[in-house]
């Protein structure tokens, strides 16, 4: 009997990171969700409370307390690290926070959600990783490379950090024959998005929001054997608003 594929996926409980769960649930695989929240028994999965971590990502002291949490749960082998949590602050009249207003404590906040915790956990879990030959996808977005009408400058700057740390990670975990992603959505159909967004739906090629669906699938794809050379990259997933 084949071994059951282990993830850990952090952000799982809304959006992008509920449909991955879903997907790779379908798929047979055991996913193992961080969020801030405790588990929420209208969760549609199965073996759902004893496969969650509750974790306040913003704290450095609770995402390295939760590393020994993950593994124990994990017991040896991690086939799929996907960094997908993130918080974008807005102002409090809900407009975007520029580089001017952001303070500074709201700045380490974001870094700690959008860019630290990734690095913290696969550093934490290099050993289990590497056992399985796994592979880390890390969410970025398409605000990490151009200024966008609602996401604030820190989300966008911790995104472009986390698009340089993907690199720097695919360089460093290849020899353990670990692959390191990213995957860049651009305007996703979940609570993140602010109102006036359908003015951007208007100008994108595909003149639509993108599903989460769509989104979980390029992770599933990024983390199956067909992409088992791809490494170091970041697929733009946003109905080609890049261009």
């Amino acid at each position: 009997m084949a071994e059951q594929k282990v993830m850990v996926l952090t952000g799982a409980s809304r959006g992008i990171g509920h449909a991955t769960v879903k997907r790779f649930g379908a798929e047979g695989w055991r996913v193992l969700t961080c969020s801030r929240q405790a588990f929420d028994p209208r969760c549609p999965w199965p073996g759902g409370e004893e496969n969650h971590i509750q974790i306040d990502l913003a704290s450095p002291d609770a995402t390295i307390a939760a590393i020994a949490m993950i593994k124990e749960k994990i017991g040896g082998k991690l086939h799929a690290l996907v960094n997908n949590a993130g918080i974008s602050p807005k102002a409090p009249d809900g407009g975007r926070l520029n580089s001017l207003q952001t303070d500074l404590r709201t700045w380490g906040q974001v870094f700690h959600v959008n860019f630290f915790s990734s690095i913290v956990l696969a550093r934490g879990l290099q050993d289990e990783l590497s056992a399985a030959r796994g592979t880390v996808v890390n969410v970025t977005s398409i605000a990490g490379s151009r200024v966008h009408p609602f996401a604030g400058a820190a989300y966008a700057t911790s995104k472009a950090a986390l698009a340089a740390l993907t690199r720097e990670m695919a360089h460093d975990f290849g020899p353990m024959g670990v692959r390191v992603n990213a995957i860049a959505p651009g305007e996703i159909a979940t609570s993140i998005l602010s109102p006036g967004t359908e003015k951007i739906v208007e100008k994108l090629p595909l003149q639509r929001l993108g599903q989460p669906k769509e989104v979980a699938d390029v992770i599933w794809f990024l983390c199956s054997d067909q992409a088992s050379y791809i490494s170091g990259a970041e697929i733009e997933v946003n109905g080609a608003q890049h261009v």
